[in-house]
């Protein structure tokens, strides 16, 4: 029945997080005063939705943003600028006590197994503490939904007594998205949630967040930076670089025909499991090294190290515009 009403909801394509203009600038200072002397231009001006139902992949390579907009999509950075909002409501404008009732329907994976559990909880008290947190019952009902919710994401229920470091890598993440998934939201943001495993154990994490899905009617941002991982779990997938969204279509799409020469050198990275066909293809290699942050270029971010750049990519920054059905890009001369 799940399954049915988030394919309902897909076909009419309800937006459940519209982002934008979203920027989080982080401040330098120096001197005598310590006053700010400039800012780390982490985010700068991301604009991007995401449907009810749907994943949406966010790539790009590492230091673009990417960890940076997930967080600031659920406020657990605050944003310098912009609007987010979920399900209608605005949340840069939600005061710190309906921000925390609203927390409940948007979490998130961590990138880190090792990091993001508490070595000194039980897992049972880790999958427990939002449950606790929100009064989501009595002790015996909490601790039910503990074991059903370890279950569900292939940890035995008779192991709630048992400490993180006593887990895999792989266990450890399913203990996280057990957490995640204990408030039944209706959003994740998932940082890059296979990045530290191995690739043997990347599938079945990546399979059960899609059963999950499924079952639990989650809409995903999935950030990371491999692009054959993406390309497995999206819908749709955005492309950032420094700090911006420079293109953004159905996964299908941007994967066959991509518009923005910095999504076209990216794929022309990845590797083909095909001998003649990867000898035919042709490497993009793009020259010089990614401008710093603090001071990206004028106009558009990309034009030091695009071979298609003219005078009105260094003085004017393009917008992500519909340059073909469902396919958008930020870019003069795109395709």
């Amino acid at each position: 029945m799940v399954q049915q009403q988030v394919q309902e909801e897909k076909k009419i394509g309800t937006t459940l997080v519209d982002v934008k203009g979203l920027k989080v600038h982080f401040p330098i200072k120096g001197g005598l005063l310590n006053r700010q002397i400039g800012a780390v231009k982490a985010v700068d001006g991301v604009d991007l939705f995401v449907r009810r139902g749907e994943t949406l992949g966010l790539v790009g390579e590492s230091g673009c943003g990417k960890s940076t907009t997930g967080r600031a999509i659920l406020q657990l950075i605050k944003p310098t600028a912009g609007t987010v909002k979920v399900d209608g409501v605005e949340l840069t404008k939600l005061s710190p006590n309906d921000m925390r009732r609203k927390r409940a329907e948007m979490q998130m994976v961590f990138q880190d197994p090792y990091a993001s559990l508490d070595p000194r909880y039980t897992i049972g008290q880790i999958v427990a503490e939002p449950l606790e947190n929100f009064k989501r019952g009595n002790a015996k009902q909490i601790q039910e939904e503990v074991a059903s919710l370890l279950e569900v994401v292939g940890i035995n229920p008779l192991y709630v007594n048992r400490f993180a470091h006593e887990f895999s890598g792989g266990q450890r993440q399913r203990i996280g998205i057990a957490r995640s998934l204990a408030l039944r939201p209706s959003f994740i943001v998932a940082d890059e949630p296979v990045s530290a495993l191995d690739v043997s154990i990347q599938a079945q994490v990546l399979n059960l967040l899609q059963d999950l899905q499924g079952q639990f009617g989650l809409t995903y941002l999935f950030v990371a930076h491999n692009l054959s991982v993406v390309k497995h779990i999206s819908d749709r997938v955005a492309v950032m670089y420094l700090g911006r969204v420079v293109e953004l279509a159905k996964s299908e799409l941007l994967y066959e025909t991509p518009l923005h020469p910095y999504t076209q050198a990216l794929l022309s990275a990845v590797p083909v499991p095909d001998p003649l066909i990867e000898s035919r293809r042709k490497r993009i290699i793009l020259e010089g090294d990614v401008p710093s942050p603090v001071n990206p270029p004028s106009g558009c971010n990309f034009h030091p190290r695009c071979w298609k750049a003219q005078a009105i990519c260094r003085e004017q920054i393009p917008m992500l515009e519909e340059k073909q059905s469902n396919h958008y890009a930020a870019c003069h001369f795109p395709g």
